[in-house]
């Protein structure tokens, strides 16, 4: 019997598997977080969240933790699918301010541009690490900013693929 072409290794990581593998993994299925987009080049993720009965704090609100989540591994995921297996990418820290409490439809437009991709690149060319620092601001339904997510990310172009380029 063949492999699923979901599950052949050039396309376990696609965008479409991210986007539906992070869907159905259970922090954010439990917290009701979902992924609307994971764009093919890595550009863009967008999440959302609406708070209900059973994700709703003692406020009625989004908690503060699920408002962070919202962002946690998507530049991480975007990056790793772009820049591929010869580099290293972690999430290393996160920040957030709370603007106004989270009530309705939230959502986070993660968004790296061609040009950042360009400048990680060209800083880890020889091996060094880059330390990047992604915000977004995380909107209510009528587009008013609910938290400012900062998240710090780590990367570094594998030894062996630098001396591969040499």
């Amino acid at each position: 019997m063949a492999t699923p072409k979901f599950l052949r290794p050039e396309n376990l990581f696609s965008a479409n598997n991210l986007r539906r593998f992070m869907s159905y993994w259970p922090p954010f299925l439990g917290a009701g977080v979902k992924i609307r987009e994971f764009d093919d080049d890595g550009t863009r993720v967008l999440v959302t969240h609406k708070p209900n009965a059973l994700t709703r704090n003692a406020k009625g609100t989004a908690f503060g933790g699920t408002i962070m989540a919202m962002t946690d591994p998507f530049f991480m995921l975007a990056a790793m699918h772009r820049l591929g297996p010869e580099y290293n990418v972690w999430d290393t820290q996160g920040t957030v301010k709370f603007v106004k409490p989270g009530k309705g439809l939230l959502t986070a437009d993660m968004r790296i541009s061609d040009e950042l991709y360009d400048e990680i690149i060209a800083k880890t060319a020889d091996g060094s690490k880059y330390l990047h620092w992604f915000d977004v601001d995380v909107t209510d339904e009528k587009g008013d900013v609910v938290a400012h997510v900062s998240r710090e990310v780590y990367f570094r172009r594998k030894k062996k693929q630098v001396l591969n380029a040499r």
